[in-house]
């Protein structure tokens, strides 16, 4: 079977004579390389193109390039066998791999469109790479980068160019072994990856105000980093500790957590993306990126509340369109949600 797929790829002759060169000892299982050391979101953002490579190269070990910390996420994906941790500042291209070894057989850059990430992949020397075209790469054969298109279609349409089919809709994560920590709960997330991103804490806490008189338990969460921002908004909410979970939750209470709540209402950031990854009812809030380059999928249990024009996504302060969204148009949304309860 890997045989016959490496053959429509046209990775297979290069593989086997790949295979010939290499020293005694060292591995024989043909290797892909996937680049995306990104965040939590953006590695949900790309499990449909992950799970397509899977498919595609199923007698390769798959090895996803990623923060360190993403371990546990990438192995609930089900597409990976090994993450090489790697990351950089920001949304930066790491300086450098930790690769050992052979080169990758393949190579896919699912970190950006180049030259920094298709230059950090080309120095290990892949036999194939899998990569959108750059005016200043003209070796590389991709499609090209359509900079408004939304991220899960993106990834999927570079895979496509190459022959791979993908279905942009498997995005479902297992339901996790951990128990949740507040079964039935609203989950109210107030963090970021910037400040452009971050709705006001003053809002969070009103729209607690306005689900806890609707009977509803409300709990606050916040990554590493967060436990200021967590600790204002409970002591704004007025809720107990028993209802915060700040300092960033390990990966398998968080997912926990989110497959269990009544909803999550948060900025675009990963919580949201999980959301959508365990069939969770979620309330979006956008700003200053548009939800058609970040949204959920357009389907009822997901609401995203948009009323742009889309701004600096590395502001320093909330995005002025993000300030649009007020109190009453997040409770509205909840109650619009399938399945809510209305008391």
């Amino acid at each position: 079977m890997a045989q016959d797929q490496t053959a429509k790829t046209g990775t297979d002759a290069g593989r086997t004579a790949k295979a010939a060169d290499r020293a005694p000892g060292e591995p024989t299982t043909p290797r892909l390389l996937v680049l995306r050391a990104l965040g939590l979101g953006d590695l949900l953002a790309g499990v449909p193109a992950l799970r397509a490579l899977r498919r595609a190269y199923p007698g390769y070990e798959l090895v996803l390039a990623a923060p360190a910390e993403l371990e546990p996420v990438a192995e609930a994906t089900g597409a990976v066998d090994r993450l090489l941790p790697a990351s950089a500042p920001g949304r930066g291209v790491p300086r450098a791999l930790d690769w050992s070894g052979p080169p990758p057989d393949v190579a896919v850059d699912l970190h950006g469109n180049g030259p920094p990430s298709h230059r950090l992949l080309l120095g290990l020397r892949p036999l194939k790479l899998l990569a959108f075209a750059h005016p200043d790469m003209p070796e590389i054969d991709g499609p090209p980068w359509y900079a408004e298109e939304h991220e899960r279609d993106r990834w999927c349409r570079l895979l496509q160019a190459y022959g791979i089919d993908v279905d942009p809709g498997d995005l479902s994560l297992p339901r996790p072994r951990t128990a949740s920590p507040a079964p039935g709960a609203v989950v109210l997330h107030p963090g970021a990856g910037s400040p452009a991103r971050c709705w006001p804490v003053e809002r969070y806490a009103a729209v607690a105000d306005g689900l806890r008189a609707r009977g509803l338990r409300v709990v606050v969460t916040g990554g590493a980093g967060e436990n200021d921002l967590v600790a204002r908004l409970a002591k704004q909410a007025g809720l107990s500790d028993t209802d915060v979970f700040g300092g960033g939750l390990p990966f398998g209470r968080l997912s926990a957590l989110v497959a269990d709540a009544y909803a999550v209402i948060s900025g675009d950031t990963g919580i949201a993306h999980l959301a959508a990854a365990h069939a969770t009812r979620s309330v979006t809030l956008f700003g200053p990126v548009a939800p058609s380059r970040w949204g959920p999928p357009p389907i009822p249990r997901h609401r995203a509340l948009w009323y742009g024009p889309e701004g600096d996504p590395h502001g320093r302060r909330p995005d002025p369109a993000l300030l649009r969204i007020t109190p009453d148009d997040v409770l509205r949304a909840v109650d619009e949600l399938p399945g809510t309860r209305h008391l």
